[in-house]
């Protein structure tokens, strides 16, 4: 599993009350605890927390998928989340699983609890929901981050089909349900075409840990045409308007030096970055 690739959940001030939280629901442990950042394991993947504001909030356009082998297990799991929640699907019997629902945990994250298959080892899966404009580009989406990242491939699709798409106001050929992987890291995503209140924003953002300058800028670059926008700090949004933050390991490295002066310093030039150039953060370490 690529645990360079993790979501990132935007939190105003409780996020080491979530972190906690979630550890506690899914077994799971804390591995990094800091004011501004917690970063937590569930089920051998990362998941990070950062204290950013209260400027963005969390919504269901970026879900978590949990694929669960048992009743019990899907149970357990939605009696604690759904406590101080917002249940948006019953839990219940449906087409498409024996024991399924959609919650909003106390802290405004959003989990579907999935009886069924496992897609290999990753057992939690961010889920992107295309709607309004972007309503009918699932598979566009789809299509454009396989091409960006290496290892990646589009899996199986499901359309809306005729049936379905009557009785729903969905388009026959929208995506219904699909599975996508980059770099070897799972996503699912569908169109939907409700008038949500919501759209993709920074309040869940994905991280992509970079190996190099050249990496970093070739995901930057592909990330941000046609459409997408540069943000700052190593943030962009993609043509969709989905959030993902660039992040070389270079300057988790510097950042993290025991050096308190030179680590300030490199964080200082990072803050005036738009895409995070190495040699200028080295640069800054030196000075």
């Amino acid at each position: 599993m690529n645990n360079d690739i993790f979501p990132c959940l935007w939190h105003n001030e409780d996020a080491k009350e979530a972190a906690e939280f979630y550890c506690k629901v899914f077994n799971g442990t804390v591995t990094a605890d800091t004011p501004v950042v917690m970063n937590i394991e569930l089920f051998g993947q990362k998941l990070m927390l950062l204290n950013g504001g209260p400027q963005f909030e969390r919504n269901a356009s970026i879900s978590f998928m949990v694929l669960c082998e048992t009743e019990d297990e899907v149970q357990n799991y939605w009696n604690q989340l759904s406590n101080g929640g917002i249940v948006l699907m019953d839990l219940g019997e449906y087409p498409w699983s024996k024991k399924y629902g959609w919650v909003r945990d106390q802290f405004g994250t959003t989990w579907q609890l999935y009886l069924g298959e496992k897609q290999g080892e990753q057992k939690l899966i961010p889920t992107l929901m295309y709607i309004h404009e972007n309503n009918g580009r699932a598979m566009e989406a789809m299509e454009l981050y396989t091409e960006i990242f290496p290892n990646s491939k589009i899996g199986g699709v499901l359309k809306y089909g005729e049936s379905v798409g009557d009785e729903n106001h969905e388009v026959p050929e929208n995506v219904q349900h699909a599975h996508f992987e980059i770099d070897g890291y799972s996503f699912f995503c569908m169109d939907n075409s409700y008038d949500h209140k919501f759209d993709f924003n920074e309040g869940i953002s994905i991280v992509i840990m970079t190996d190099d300058q050249e990496e970093t800028d070739h995901l930057w670059n592909s990330l941000t045409q046609n459409g997408g926008r540069e943000s700052m700090c190593g943030w962009l949004k993609d043509p969709f308007g989905v959030s993902w933050q660039i992040v070389p390991k270079k300057l988790i490295q510097l950042m993290n030096d025991s050096d308190q002066e030179k680590a300030h310093k490199v964080v200082q030039a990072m803050m005036k970055m738009q895409k995070i150039v190495i040699k200028d953060l080295e640069l800054a370490y030196m000075s």
